[in-house]
């Protein structure tokens, strides 16, 4: 994506802040028809500039109240800050600090209050399902190839506070990395459903080289980890679906 940009600086280190976001959606979401949005495929909706912006919490206001199907993908405890609007319960949303330089250091305060347009079975009334990215169950692995990330305990308590508010969860275990095949026992009980994906990018190789994990980048790695996680997922009854090949 960085050669749309024009920006000479590593990818990672600028955000382009698309301030007149809502307004466009408020306009052009009366021109559509409802399908399903990704939000999002390419940059994190939740990264530290949404705390300021609410540029993602705003727009999540207007695809659900026109019953657009939403599937969120971060990996930041900061969406906490909006289950008022994912759930439909006025007053529920959390207020999240987060310290450690927006790493993720986050309380979770619950601010209850009267129930609007939640679904009488406690599941959320809109077609909204929210998913973390998490790599691997080990933190020093985390602290290898995701430094700026939260940590994976805080991504999980995330996924618990959601799984309970009636959210639809899941997890996107992408890219695999060394760790990860002891996710589907740290997570069970607050997904719904699981996807799978290998290293698809090169940019990690000399993380890789550097700490000797060469073997954790091999097509073998790849085919076995998801095996073992597809196998546990399948017994506690999550679906999952692994996006390369790796039977055979």
């Amino acid at each position: 994506m960085k050669k749309f940009t024009g920006h000479t600086e590593p990818w990672g280190s600028f955000v382009d802040v698309k301030v007149n976001a809502v307004e466009l959606l408020g306009k052009e979401i009366r021109k559509k028809k409802p399908a399903e949005v990704w939000v999002s495929g390419v940059c994190d909706p939740y990264q530290p500039l949404e705390e300021k912006y609410r540029l993602t919490r705003e727009c999540l206001r207007i695809l659900l109240q026109h019953g657009w199907p939403v599937r969120i993908q971060t990996k930041s405890p900061l969406v906490l800050r909006d289950l008022d609007i994912l759930t439909g319960e006025k007053g529920r949303g959390r207020r999240v600090g987060m310290g450690l330089k927006g790493q993720g250091e986050s309380e979770f305060l619950d601010h209850e209050g009267p129930r609007e347009g939640a679904a009488r079975d406690g599941r959320s009334p809109y077609d909204c399902h929210v998913g973390f990215s998490i790599g691997t169950a080990d933190e020093d692995k985390r602290q290898l190839f995701e430094p700026k990330a939260p940590p994976i305990l805080h991504r999980v308590a995330a996924l618990r506070q959601l799984h309970e508010a009636g959210v639809q969860t899941y997890v996107m275990i992408a890219p695999l990395l060394p760790g990860a095949e002891t996710l589907p026992v740290l997570l069970q009980g607050i997904v719904d459903y699981a996807y799978v994906d290998r290293m698809n990018y090169g940019y990690a190789d000399a993380i890789y080289r550097k700490h000797r994990l060469e073997a954790y980048r091999t097509e073998s790695y790849f085919r076995e980890a998801a095996r073992k996680i597809k196998q546990q997922f399948d017994a506690l009854g999550v679906p999952c679906s692994v996006f390369f090949p790796w039977e055979g």
